[in-house]
């Protein structure tokens, strides 16, 4: 028998010839035992990484390397036929690290598990997600739909950005019903052609909630054959307490730098969904080079293994901290899922969509930007520090900081007032927390 012939015989070598590459991955990826299926906090510590493909070590290495060898000429181009867009899915191995990495593909392998998505995308920010995604949808002369409000850089890059080539943008309010977002997207569809809706749910930085389900339906009956793509940013909620794919979704982006890296340590941005919405994606993000990098990817996969524990800690601080909040003297109000109304459209959303109310929320005090400029200078435990889902706690100015750019009519439509100060709950002590913004008050 000759070689080649020899060869055949095993699996392995078959993938090898054909171009798949077989060094990274788990022969078989284990996702359930004694019949059980396993949860993604179990998953998070393995799922992905073989360890006897990178020498028996436990935790994966950090693969700093530009470019892979191929197997073979063969190999290479059927590698380049996917990153091209020749054949869909993307390469079927490691071609060059602005494409794909095993860091980063290890890290996609179990973001797509929270909310159980056929594909996911790591990217090197939120916003390089974003881009990413309207940059492989969006074409001159499109109108695009959106929640509103929307993190100011969104809004910055639809209004104004992609306004520059022609697109459009229509909005409705967060908390709108099925009619008034169908008649959004009449307007809409009166125009020219509708790429995609985009939300935010819960929205920055008021925490209004958007009915995702309204959106789909409505979407549904007003578009028979070229359907808008739905696509949202989870980054408040998800993917611990809001899972946007069961309620109607197309694509879930996240800014990871928030609860999935926890840590206030690393940027980087990830989308999830089924495999047809995601290929676009990833052919444009293998075009302009929005991909993670390896360091931040690895640091990615360490979070992930204390998500449920840092995210369950943080809201269970928010609810004590807002229950003070709540009746302080001092405080118009607190804009926290733990608090909708029953019986309001707000609270039935959020029946229906989630299964915690967050560590973020809105805290509007008396008065106006002195006097919140006042209680964020006096606090000592919590940062002064845009950004959220760290594990220790961080208060910001919205109006003056993340939405400055925002027109200041805009801004007041939107709830976004000179009072409101921005909170991210941490993992200290809650009662530390209290005590830091009681005596932060008292210099209101």
């Amino acid at each position: 028998m000759s070689a080649p012939e020899e060869l055949a015989g095993t699996p392995e070598t078959e993938a090898e010839l054909s171009g798949v590459d077989t060094r990274r991955r788990p022969k078989q990826q284990m996702l359930e035992v004694g019949g059980r299926r396993l949860s993604p906090a179990t998953l998070m510590m393995g799922h992905g990484f073989d360890p006897a493909l990178s020498e028996g070590a436990l935790k994966p290495p950090i693969f700093l390397t530009s470019t892979f060898v191929f197997e073979s000429a063969a190999a290479g181009k059927r590698h380049f036929e996917g990153v091209t867009g020749q054949r869909p899915g993307g390469a079927e191995g490691l071609v060059y690290s602005r494409f794909n990495g095993p860091n980063q593909e290890i890290l996609e392998d179990r973001l797509g598990i929270w909310e159980g998505a056929e594909e996911a995308l790591a990217f090197s920010s939120g916003m390089a997600a974003i881009a990413t995604v309207l940059l492989a949808l969006v074409r001159p002369g499109d109108t695009i739909v959106h929640s509103a409000p929307l993190y100011a850089a969104t809004e910055t890059l639809i209004g104004k950005i992609l306004g520059r080539f022609g697109v459009q943008w229509l909005d409705f309010p967060a908390g709108a019903t099925r009619s008034e977002i169908e008649a959004v997207l009449d307007k809409a569809s009166a125009t020219g052609r509708v790429p995609l809706i985009y939300l935010e749910s819960p929205a920055n930085p008021t925490n209004a909630l958007v009915d995702v389900e309204a959106v789909a339906a409505a979407r549904d009956a007003r578009f028979a054959d070229e359907k808008p793509l739905i696509v949202i940013d989870n980054t408040f909620l998800g993917p611990l307490w809001q899972q946007p794919l069961t309620h109607g979704a197309d694509i879930v982006l996240y800014s990871l730098t928030k609860y999935a890296g926890g840590h206030s340590d690393l940027v980087a941005g990830g989308a999830v969904g089924s495999k047809a919405a995601i290929d676009p994606i990833r052919a444009m993000r293998n075009t302009i080079g929005t991909i993670l990098d390896p360091h931040s990817a690895w640091m990615l996969l360490r979070s992930l293994e204390t998500l449920e524990l840092r995210m369950s800690r943080a809201g269970e601080n928010a609810a004590k901290v807002c229950a003070f909040l709540r009746d302080h003297p001092k405080v118009e109000r607190v804009g926290y899922l733990g608090f909708l109304e029953d019986g309001s459209r707000q609270a039935d959303i959020y029946r229906r969509h989630c299964s915690g109310a967050g560590s973020t929320f809105s805290l509007y005090l008396k008065g106006g930007e002195p006097e919140a400029f006042r209680f964020l200078d006096a606090l000592k435990i919590a940062k002064l520090a845009v950004s959220l889902g760290g594990t220790e706690t961080l208060a910001s100015h919205p109006a003056g900081m993340t939405h400055l750019s925002v027109a200041p009519a805009r801004k007041a439509a939107l709830d976004i007032g000179d009072n409101l100060v921005r909170i991210s709950i941490g993992v200290e002590n809650a009662d530390d927390l209290i005590a830091d913004f009681e005596q932060a008050l008292a210099a209101v």
